[in-house]
């Protein structure tokens, strides 16, 4: 069997469709990667999140002013999270599919995937899928926003001042025309949003869990230093956007204190060091489920290439060393002489292999994407002149 027709009969897989808001999305025609039907969408979104939060706050004079505490229009941790963090995170939903079908090929394409083994592969796909459609999985999440969500979202409200969606009178939370809708139906509706995301992913790392049972064909001596697999590094782009929209959360909560409470952003540097920390973790540590493949992959491949090694050492020796010339052949520009680097190249690759499917190269680049939504709040501790200085120094 080839690889192309191995590939032709894996399932239909893809963690950007299906689920509730798919479905609604289909049904107002909605659904689809282009472009103005992405525009359309977020839109769509926007004017049943963010734009019903605005005008009942106009309506109630709280959207700007001195009236009170804190405005509407002021209120950054609003803003930024129905601006931003939602807008991405509902244009990336059909763009994570591309990159996670182009993994799935490169399993059957460099031959990882074994042909005895492709009937488990195209079933731990099946059931990936079969997940990601469930309509009882949705209705599971709806009902975790609604009640431990809106719990929490009550437990975390400290305010000791009017807001624009309510205000403490006691111990009790009363909320406003503008807070009701921001309670039960913005919020809810962007923690649905992200809730999807985390599916997708636990989705992804179960179906790579199964495949990491398989009788996996890796190459210690592959130059992507993971034997082959550091497209399952690469492919951990596709959940970047989460990244970024947490890191768009994080600072809408760090500009309210230092806008509105007049705390220096460099109170919050660890703070913000230890989330990128814990989502490049959540993102790339899981798929130490490789390691014990790839650890036994990299013995095997030093035992083989080192016996190689040695053979072709003895044959050269004999040749070259011991015997007497060859004749007709001249040492100096001989062929035994590239292999013999070749060779030497080729150990050192499997000696450097790495027992991770990642590099150093996408733990930055996962770190600088959820602290880019940071950079911003820096205008408030440096001026721009500053900032660029401080860039070109540690450029050069």
């Amino acid at each position: 069997m080839s690889e192309n027709k191995g590939f032709a009969e894996l399932p239909h897989f893809s963690l950007g469709s299906g689920g509730l808001l798919f479905r609604l999305s289909r049904k107002l025609h909605l659904s689809g990667d282009k472009p103005p039907l992405v525009l359309r969408r977020i839109v769509v979104v926007l004017c049943f999140t963010w734009l019903p939060l605005l005008a009942l706050s106009v309506f109630a004079a709280s959207a700007l002013g001195d009236a009170i505490s804190v405005p509407f229009l002021r209120d950054f941790d609003v803003n930024i999270r129905f601006l931003i963090a939602l807008p991405v995170l509902l244009a990336a939903e059909v763009a994570v599919d591309s990159s996670i079908s182009s993994s799935l090929q490169r399993f059957l394409t460099r031959g990882i995937i074994l042909e005895e083994d492709l009937p488990a592969f195209r079933a731990a796909i099946a059931s990936a899928s079969r997940l990601s459609n469930a309509f009882v999985v949705d209705i599971g999440l709806i009902i975790v926003v609604y009640t431990a969500g809106h719990w929490l979202w009550l437990s975390q409200v400290a305010l000791g001042e009017t807001s624009w969606y309510g205000s403490l009178q006691g111990t009790r939370l009363h909320l406003t025309a503008a807070g009701y809708w921001y309670a039960f139906f913005s919020i809810p509706v962007f923690r649905f949003i992200m809730a999807r995301w985390y599916l997708r992913l636990f989705i992804w790392f179960r179906l790579l869990w199964r495949v990491s049972w398989l009788n996996l064909q890796l190459q210690p001596a592959h130059p992507d230093r993971a034997g082959g697999l550091n497209f399952l590094g690469t492919a951990s782009y596709a959940f970047a956007p989460m990244l970024v929209a947490q890191g768009a959360l994080l600072a809408g909560i760090f500009a309210d204190r230092v806008v509105l409470e007049r705390e220096s952003f460099l109170n919050f540097k660890v703070t913000a060091a230890a989330l990128a920390i814990f989502w490049v973790l959540a993102l790339l540590a899981p798929l130490a489920m490789f390691t014990p493949q790839l650890w036994r992959a990299k013995r095997q491949g030093r035992s083989e290439y080192g016996l190689l090694a040695s053979r072709y050492l003895i044959a050269f020796r004999e040749k070259w060393i011991v015997g007497p010339p060859p004749k007709g052949e001249e040492l100096l520009g001989t062929s035994d002489i590239q292999a013999l680097a070749d060779m030497e190249s080729s150990y050192d690759a499997v000696r450097r292999m790495r027992l991770v499917p990642f590099g150093l190269g996408e733990v930055t680049a996962l770190a600088a994407m959820t602290l880019a939504p940071l950079l911003p709040l820096l205008l408030t501790v440096y001026s721009l002149d500053q900032l660029v200085g401080r860039a070109l120094k540690m450029m050069f």
